[in-house]
């Protein structure tokens, strides 16, 4: 299978309706390089955290010559695209190297089978564990490039000529494509029939997860009353947690492991990946006043929050005095009255809330390097 471990992942796509994409990607910059720093010595090198440069195949190089095209225009996979060459220091690649930590955390079964005898292990952690970190992060980094499609009906000229946005939006397909079927060549080489369909049904949450996402017409975006904590837990777990739960899960199916073991890996995915959300969430509530626009979606779940707490009239009430001319709303007044009550403070609780969960689901694996790297992750997350 083609190493191609993406720095693309990292980047924090935005379509025309400011939806931010991007996961594991708000935290502090200083925490975080350190986090990952820390980590990726435990887990060993070669990793898949290195620089792209040294990394992009033949494949992804045509890829990106093609894009060149795009240069001059608002496509977002023009942005995806220099996520190939430059480093990102605000966004750091977790998914598959959360995978190795918690295959490294949990060590070797003790039911380990004559095929696992003769692979060797690198820093504690199988070939087959290595290749389904790498799978995990195509297959994320795949669905990035999708979502970067432009919705052609809220296409205006400022953005580029429509032969170029059309012409963005195949690139967007194709290569989305091409490394979601390297992902599914590597899947079907790990020889796991359990690991296959752990995966192919995270591919199937992510599609339902942003299916539900996508809404169907700008106007949608404001008019989510229906929307409750319980549904948007639900929501951001196929679209941004299920992958992960579902691969640390897997990983200890590869090392063999029993089911107690394999139910708390992927209930450390699901908390870890719950709780960033929210963090990411919480970072246009964060910042302190600047030159820069305040953007944050009105499905986010510190809006979520505060609606329920307000209620819906108030809620209206807001909402209505923050718009500017027809559908346009000011996000700065808007933040202004959302801070003023405690939905922030209620989404700061549910972060630590899930980062506990994580915590509490690997107290039972045993002490180690990598098993305090997952710790020191969990704990991030309440990092506001």
């Amino acid at each position: 299978m083609t190493v191609i471990w993406s720095r693309l992942s990292c980047i924090g796509l935005l379509n025309r309706g400011q939806r931010n994409i991007s996961f594991f990607s708000n935290t502090t910059p200083s925490n975080w390089n350190k986090v990952v720093s820390d980590a990726e010595k435990i887990v060993g090198y070669p990793t898949s955290f290195m620089s792209l440069r040294c990394l992009l195949s033949d494949e992804l190089s045509n890829v990106a010559m093609h894009v060149r095209k795009l240069v001059g225009t608002k496509h977002p996979l023009l942005n995806t695209a220099r996520g190939f060459v430059y480093d990102s220091r605000n966004n750091l690649q977790m998914r598959g190297l959360v995978v190795l930590l918690m295959s490294k955390a949990a060590g070797p079964s003790q039911h380990t089978s004559s095929d696992l005898v003769s692979q060797d292990m690198v820093s504690g952690i199988y070939p087959s564990q290595r290749n389904l970190a790498e799978i995990t992060e195509l297959i994320h980094t795949a669905f990035l490039v999708h979502r970067g499609i432009v919705n052609l009906k809220e296409w205006a000229n400022s953005d580029g000529t429509l032969k170029d946005m059309q012409f963005g939006n195949k690139m967007a397909v194709l290569s989305g494509d091409f490394l979601l079927a390297n992902a599914c060549t590597g899947l079907a080489q790990l020889n796991n029939t359990k690991v296959v369909e752990l995966i192919s049904s995270a591919i199937g949450d992510l599609v339902q997860g942003i299916y539900h996402e996508m809404p169907n017409n700008v106007e949608d975006k404001s008019l989510t009353d229906d929307i409750t904590m319980v549904t948007w837990e639900e929501q951001m777990f196929l679209s941004h947690g299920a992958l992960l739960a579902k691969s640390c899960q897997a990983a200890m199916e590869l090392a063999k492991h029993e089911k107690d073991a394999q139910g708390l890996a992927y209930k450390y995915g699901k908390h870890l990946s719950l709780g960033y959300k929210l963090n990411s969430d919480l970072q246009p509530f964060m910042k302190s006043s600047s030159a820069d626009p305040v953007t944050f979606g009105l499905n986010s779940a510190p809006v979520i929050l505060h609606r329920q707490i307000v209620g819906q009239e108030k809620w209206h009430h807001q909402l209505q005095q923050a718009k500017t001319i027809g559908t346009q709303i000011d996000y700065t007044k808007l933040r202004s009255s959302i801070k003023l009550e405690d939905g922030i403070t209620s989404t700061m609780d549910l972060c630590r809330y899930h980062s506990s969960k994580a915590l509490e689901s690997i107290q039972f694996f045993p002490s180690s390097e990598a098993h305090s790297a997952l710790e020191n992750i969990a704990r991030a997350v309440t990092k506001f």
